[in-house]
């Protein structure tokens, strides 16, 4: 037995240690990059939704509202921030972005903390979030940069498993924080996690890409719409999103206010989520590269479907966990081969344009998911089965369009 042990161990450690020479210094930092926004953001956003509807009493429809409109201030940012990062590079683009993420989670602790107006807690995340996204495309275009396309699904893979690493740790130490600690402190904290990626850019991530001579025009960044293909493969990524995007806000107030699960049972699910993807992301991702991206994209978007489905049935925290692992292994599937498709078909001198464009249609998705999920609720305030079934289907039309797509836009 201790024979085996060592072989275990020395087997572990080569892995370990071809793995780190397999990826360029830069993509373990912005592996790092990931890892802290994901903690922060997921330790203290979703459970903005809980304290507006339950601490301050207003509908899920407004809740959703306020989501939206931030999603639709991120998006404009996303494309300017993306296109400023093929001008001027991508680290300055970034140190703004994170640095005003400190800010922005900073103010939204004192304003909960003093149970501030609505207006003013809106008014903070809404611009927060639109500032603090630009982050998004860059690294993203950064990848692009950096690596072979061959590879491109491979390293999102991995760049995936540290960023639900995050989710793992996150959504867990905030439903435990929420049990005896007021809201506001989930924001301080987050706040404290975040200026660690700031100083990881500051002092750790080279730049990845020269600024170019071309001139900064406004509308210069709609150029993308000229490319029939990449417009219709976000619109259908547009719909997968508003799948995934009831993981924010819908699936929190569905299983507390409904089911009767606690916040840190919510937390617990949010962390299976993250867990599957950090065991299963890198693994899969490898495997899904070789094969044909449409048959891929498709499975993705099945599995996101029936996994929330299951959600219409669940009688026990033990059924949702099941329904979670399901959806998220669309999640794995699907998320690494619809960014190595934006990278692909993304020109080398606007790869923070193209990304930019993909991450509008990611982040309306995401925002736009807890509006509609937000309206089912409310409609069906005592019957799950429409709530999941309406999105379910919406996760088979998005499927039935990349089988459209692929016979008469090639995306392989």
């Amino acid at each position: 037995m201790p024979s085996m042990g060592r072989r275990f161990s020395r087997l572990t450690s080569s892995f370990g240690q071809s793995l780190l020479v397999r990826f360029e210094n830069r993509i373990w930092v912005i592996a790092i990059l990931n890892l802290i926004a994901a903690s922060g953001f997921s330790l203290s956003i979703p459970f903005l939704s809980l304290y507006l509807y339950q601490e301050r009493d207003i509908s899920m429809t407004l809740v959703g509202t306020i989501i939206l409109v931030g999603g639709i201030f991120a998006a404009v940012t996303h494309l300017v921030g993306g296109d400023l990062s093929d001008k001027i590079g991508r680290r300055q683009i970034l140190l703004i972005a994170i640095g005003s993420r400190v800010l922005t989670y900073s103010g939204m602790a004192i304003l909960i903390g003093f149970s501030a107006p609505i207006w003013a807690i809106s008014s903070v995340y809404i611009v927060g979030q639109a500032v603090g996204m630009m982050a998004r495309p860059v690294l993203s275009a950064m990848v692009v940069d950096l690596v072979p396309k061959e590879r491109l699904t491979e390293t999102y893979g991995l760049l995936r498993v540290a960023l639900n690493l995050g989710w793992a740790v996150g959504p867990a130490a905030g439903g435990y924080l929420a049990t005896f600690l007021p809201y506001s402190w989930l924001f301080a904290v987050a706040a404290l996690i975040t200026v660690l990626g700031f100083v990881f850019v500051l002092f750790f991530l080279r730049e990845s890409f020269h600024k170019t001579t071309e001139q900064i025009e406004p509308h210069g960044v709609l150029s993308v719409a000229h490319d029939r293909t990449f417009l219709i493969f976000i619109g259908l990524n547009f719909l997968v999103l508003l799948v995934a995007g009831q993981m924010m806000s819908t699936l929190s107030i569905f299983t507390v206010a409904h089911m009767g699960f606690s916040t840190a049972q919510y937390g617990l699910l949010l962390t299976a989520n993250g867990l599957v993807v950090i065991l299963f992301q890198y693994p899969v991702a490898l495997k899904v590269s070789g094969m044909v991206k449409s048959k891929v994209l498709i499975l993705g978007s099945l599995l996101y479907g029936i996994g929330y489905l299951f959600f219409s049935w669940i009688g026990s925290f033990a059924l949702a966990i099941s329904a979670m692992v399901v959806l998220t292994l669309g999640e794995i599937i699907f998320s690494p081969v619809a960014l190595s498709v934006v990278g692909e078909l993304s020109p080398e001198r606007h790869r923070g344009r193209y990304m930019g464009f993909y991450e509008l249609g990611h982040t309306l998705g995401f925002t736009a998911g807890p509006l509609l999920g937000g309206l089912l609720l409310d409609s069906f305030p005592t019957d799950a089965w429409p709530v999941w079934a309406v999105i379910a289907f919406i996760a088979l039309l998005a499927g039935m369009g990349f089988y459209w797509m692929d016979r008469k836009h090639s995306i392989n």
